[in-house]
Order: C-alpha cells, then sequence, then structure tokens
C-alpha cells in the first residue's frame, strides 16, 4: 500500500521499484484528477523475472491530505486493512476450509513530504492509527530537493518524532547470521529511507540508466549515495518479503483475530445481561444471585455446544483423514501387487533365457565331442 499527499511521486516510484507500468500512461496524475475524497484503489499486476513469478497488487489512496479539512481521512485506509483481515477470518472460520490467496496488505510506503522541517500532524495521526494493523516504512519522496547534509537532518528530525510519539515502524529482526546483522543494521541507520523515482532513462558517461538530469547535476535512481531507492528495493523483493508477511500474519492478523473474538464474546455476556434485567432484580452493586446462576447456566450450556460442534468437526476431519489412509493404502498395496507381477514375470522370462542357454551350451559341447 502506497499513501502520501498528491504530487508525491507515489506512482512513479513504484513504477520504478519493479521495473514496469503498474500504473499506465493513462492513469491520471494528481493535477488531472477532479476528485478530492479518499478512496481506496487496487491494481494487481504480473511481473515474470528469471523465471519467477511475483503477483503484485498496489494498493492507492488518492486524494489522501488534499482536503481542507482532513480530520478521519485515514478511516477508508483503516476499513480497508480491516476488509482484508475479515476476509482471511471468514475463511478461517469456515467448516471447509480451502486455500485462498493472501489478499492481507503487508506493507505500507507512508510517504513524507520534504519541505517541512518534520512530521505534520497528519503524518503522526495516520501512523498512530495504522501501525499496530500494517507494516509501516517511512519514506522522504523526493529526496533530490534535498542537500545530503539535509537530508541526514531531516531524518533525524523524523525518527526523533516517531520515537516521541511512539510510532511502531517496520524494523527489520536481528538474527544469529552477522552478515544478515550488518544488513538490518545499515537498514536501521538509514531510517527513513529517502528515495528518488523516475520513469525516465539517460545516459551518464556511457551507461543508461534511470535518473533525473538537472542544471546543476544528475540525480541517480540507482546510487546509493544519491538515494536510498536500492535499499527499498532490495529489502521489499529480496531480502524481507518473506519477514513482512510473516509479521502481518502473526502479530497484526492475530491481534485483530483475538480483538474481534473479545468483542463478540463480549457482546454476549452483555445480551444475557440485559436478559437477566428484564426478568431479575439486581443489587446495586451487580446481579441478583438468581440471575448469576442462571448466566453461568447459559454460559455452561453455551460451552458444552462449543465442544459439541469442535468434537463434531474433529470426528468430520478424522473420517476424511482416515478415507484418505484407507485409500492411499490401496493404491499403495495396488501398487506392490503390480510391482511384483512384473517382478515375477521378469523373473520368468529370465529363466527361460537361462534354460535356452543352457540347452545351446550342450547341444554345442556335443558337437565338439
Amino acid at each position: 500500500m502506497v499513501v502520501g499527499e498528491a504530487g508525491l511521486g507515489k506512482s512513479t516510484l513504484v513504477n520504478s521499484l519493479f521495473l514496469t507500468d503498474v500504473y499506465s500512461p493513462e492513469y491520471p496524475g494528481p493535477s488531472h484528477r477532479i476528485k478530492k475524497t479518499v478512496q481506496v484503489e487496487q491494481s494487481t499486476v504480473l511481473i515474470r523475472e528469471g523465471g519467477v513469478q511475483l503477483l503484485l497488487t498496489i494498493v492507492d489512496t488518492p486524494g489522501f491530505g488534499d482536503a481542507l479539512d482532513n480530520s478521519n481521512c485515514w478511516q477508508p485506509v483503516l476499513d480497508y486493512v480491516d476488509s482484508r483481515f475479515e476476509d482471511c477470518l471468514l475463511a478461517e472460520s469456515r467448516v471447509n476450509r480451502r486455500q485462498m490467496p493472501d489478499n492481507r496488505v503487508h506493507c505500507c510506503l507512508y510517504f513524507i513530504t520534504p519541505l517541512g522541517h518534520g512530521l505534520k500532524p497528519l503524518d503522526v495521526e495516520f501512523m498512530k492509527h495504522l501501525h499496530e494493523k500494517v507494516n509501516i516504512i517511512p519514506l522522504i519522496a523526493k529526496a533530490d530537493t534535498l542537500t545530503p547534509e539535509e537530508c541526514q537532518q531531516f531524518k533525524r528530525q523524523v525518527m526523533k518524532e516517531i520515537q516521541e510519539h511512539r510510532i511502531k515502524i517496520y524494523e527489520s529482526p536481528e538474527t544469529d547470521d552477522e552478515e544478515e546483522n550488518k544488513l538490518v543494521k545499515k537498514i536501521k541507520d538509514r531510517l527513513p529511507l529517502a528515495v528518488v523515482g523516475s520513469n525516465t532513462i539517460i545516459e551518464v558517461n556511457g551507461k543508461r540508466l534511470r535518473g533525473r538530469r538537472y542544471p546543476w547535476g544528475t540525480a541517480e535512481v540507482e546510487n546509493d549515495e544519491h538515494c536510498d531507492f536500492t535499499v527499498l528495493r532490495n529489502m521489499l523483493i529480496r531480502t524481507h518479503m518473506q519477514d513482512l508477511k510473516d509479521i502481518t500474519n502473526n502479530v497484526h492478523y492475530e491481534n485483530y483475530r483475538s480483538r474481534k473474538l473479545a468483542a463478540v464474546a463480549y457482546s454476549g455476556v452483555d445480551n444475557k445481561k440485559n436478559k437477566g434485567q428484564l426478568t431479575k432484580f439486581d443489587t446495586g452493586e451487580g446481579m441478583s444471585p438468581l440471575a448469576q446462576m442462571e448466566e453461568r447456566k447459559e454460559q455452561a450450556a453455551k460451552m458444552k455446544k462449543m465442544e459439541m460442534d469442535k468434537e463434531q468437526v474433529f470426528e468430520v476431519k478424522f473420517k476424511e483423514k482416515e478415507h484418505r489412509l484407507k485409500d492411499s493404502e490401496v493404491e499403495l498395496q495396488r501398487r506392490h501387487e503390480q510391482i511384483k507381477k512384473n517382478l515375477e514375470a521378469q523373473h520368468k522370462e529370465l529363466d527361460e533365457k537361462r534354460r535356452q542357454f543352457e540347452e545351446e551350451k550342450a547341444h554345442w559341447e556335443a558337437q565338439q565331442r
């Protein structure tokens, strides 16, 4: 997911990252969009490189931060992330679960404008509402508008504000491998990543590369001394793709699932309390003992029903597994019999050839005598 104000080069950076036109030339730029409301747009493209296929889904948020009143402009993004989690939760809750594509948002690239003195209040509020839902990677957009000294100072200011507001951004986990830890430390030292995007091929010293040419020099997209573009691309595609997916599944999705199930259980208890109030007299501090006994009975009945449902599901799964094992056993027995028959046929054929050889040998010896 790419999020940021209009004109920060989100579409250009995505096209530069994956060396493909995820956004076609007909895609309207910031100045051509009539709608200024925040909405979520999804684009899917299949990338092939070196025999490897990557199904990439880009989620864009046009209109973010463009309105005069940006109150709750992060809500459509939050609703979209939750809807992906809800789809996964519903798929897991079915009795007959089937394999479904993982449509959850594994990474959010948040673009920070380089024209200020740090984070805007909108940036802080957005990341506060989303940092427990998705892996956020902060990016300083259009880093070629800053000198190297200004870029380093801006990075320090942004990280200071992120820590002050206790915003959780994605950090690469440390491992036992010394080489990987060096790579992790390199990425941490360069956060937030300063990026430059370009869809234009220019020629520098006889080499054709992506970059931007200015009267005072050239900004090369894939030069680590000019920006952190290659660090971001390697992290997303080569080194940390699986880790982003694991954190989404094991942390963010599990937190959402726990909150969802806890809310369902809490609403069930509230409904039971309301029913008890209609028929029983409560004391000043809580429910009457009679109502509490009735609630315990209802809870016990509910737990028993859930246990029976689980046993039934387990029995169905056990029978399916047993049936598959029997089928596999029959298939293995059939293959064993077939191999045994083939070996017996080969053995008979060899005995026949040996018998013929012995006869020919005896006949030849008789002729020689």
